[in-house]
């Protein structure tokens, strides 16, 4: 998961013998430029940034969904992990809802705390991406 992008151009260029075609896509952290062989899409979980009905959602789910805490340690760090690797919106705000709600009851260890931060800037980095998303439903992330 490397978080949200901008597909800038579509170009074809050879590899391997053969011309493929590529999304050259812009990172939103970081400004990198990765290139993915647009037949390739599918593995490689590229996905139309979330729409505002969605976000709608999602955002009920992140004020009102019960976090999930009662798991030991272990599992509840490995369901974390498979949720941020997913790279939807949806899995990382309960990934961050979850974590926010625990460090209200304890410190976190050094793993969850550098999950958490993980997952709160992916979720950021898309949300300033939706058309339509108003300052107070970024701030309600934050």
């Amino acid at each position: 998961m490397r978080g949200a992008g901008t597909i800038k151009a579509v170009e074809e260029q050879e590899a391997f013998g053969k011309i493929q075609t590529y999304y050259i896509i812009t990172m939103a952290l970081n400004g990198a430029q990765i290139m993915i062989p647009t037949h390739q899409t599918a593995q490689s979980n590229i996905r139309r940034i979330t729409d505002i009905a969605e976000l709608q959602n999602i955002l009920h789910i992140f004020q009102h969904g019960q976090p999930h805490t009662l798991l030991p340690w272990r599992e509840r760090y490995k369901q974390n992990t498979a949720k941020v690797k997913s790279g939807t919106l949806q899995n990382c705000a309960e990934v961050v809802r979850d974590l926010r709600h625990m460090q209200k009851e304890k410190p976190l260890n050094t793993s969850e705390k550098q999950m958490l931060a993980h997952a709160h800037t992916f979720l950021l980095n898309e949300l300033v991406l939706i058309p339509g998303i108003t300052e107070n439903e970024l701030n309600s992330f934050s």
